[in-house]
């Protein structure tokens, strides 16, 4: 069977469906299906041309494969609109149960330590687009901060905001800084931080040229923070973060969704 793409880059090209797997669980699939099936009882719009399952299914192949519109929509045979409805759809109910910032601090306080850190979302962008560029990852990008547990285990994703935002700026803009300081939460952070006070620790600066107590401080300090890397390499593993081709006030949405299929993961 030949779907018709008929595009300005491709005029008169042809898709070809054929079977893929996708390397999520069957659970994980089962129960973002049932998560459409209530937003579709809640909206009195049960019949649609794919069902939960389907449509669960074409969401997490976006996400998880970075597959365009019109793959999809050749792959599940529904119109380029229709898997785009179904994508969108998706991620705001997905994105509806990602923990806020408050939340996801509930039942730590003082003796307790996170991991701050921020990362860029790589995004499609000309070089006159100038607030998406990131100056330290010269590229351009949304930024995103995170709150990870001292395993690396995200506990909460920040909104995105345009790449030549600093870490610093980011994390007292979300209110990271505050709310830590509130419950007297430590907080390890690499040195773009610095400067954040309160409950904020990050390495000393030069510290090869300080006494051997503050190189030791360093060397532990970066042990202790290393495992954060792991909650960026967790959201990454779903491609659409690693080049994102839709609009940028998107970028979030897709973020918090895929924080919710984490959580998910862990529960599952």
């Amino acid at each position: 069977m030949l779907i018709p793409l008929d595009t300005a880059d491709s005029p008169g090209a042809l898709l070809v469906p054929y079977p893929a797997m996708l390397n999520v669980s069957y659970e994980l699939v089962e129960h973002v299906s049932w998560l459409i099936y209530a937003r579709r009882r809640e909206l009195n719009s049960p019949w649609r041309r794919l069902g939960c399952f389907k449509q669960a299914l074409l969401a997490l192949a976006h996400l998880r494969k970075n597959e365009t519109f019109a793959q999809l929509a050749a792959g599940f045979g529904v119109s380029t609109t229709t898997a785009w409805r179904y994508v969108d759809e998706t991620l705001d109910v997905l994105a509806a149960w990602a923990p806020g910032l408050h939340e996801a601090l509930t039942g730590l306080g003082e003796g307790d330590h996170v991991i701050v850190d921020g990362t860029l979302i790589p995004i499609d962008r000309i070089a006159a687009d100038e607030p998406y560029y990131s100056m330290k990852h010269r590229r351009h990008g949304m930024n995103v901060q995170v709150i990870a547990r001292p395993d690396g285990t995200p506990l909460w994703f920040s909104r995105a905001t345009p790449g030549r935002t600093h870490d610093l700026t980011a994390a007292r803009a979300h209110g990271i800084v505050q709310a830590c300081l509130t419950r007297q939460i430590l907080v390890l952070a690499d040195r773009a931080y610095q400067g954040a006070g309160a409950t904020v620790r990050t390495p000393y600066k030069n510290h090869r040229e300080q006494p051997e107590q503050y190189q030791q401080f360093n060397r532990d300090h970066a042990r202790l923070r290393a495992p954060g890397e792991r909650a960026f390499a967790q959201l990454k593993s779903w491609r659409i973060l690693r080049r994102a081709r839709c609009s940028t006030r998107r970028i979030g949405t897709i973020v918090q969704a895929v924080h919710t299929l984490l959580t998910c993961n862990y529960l599952g």
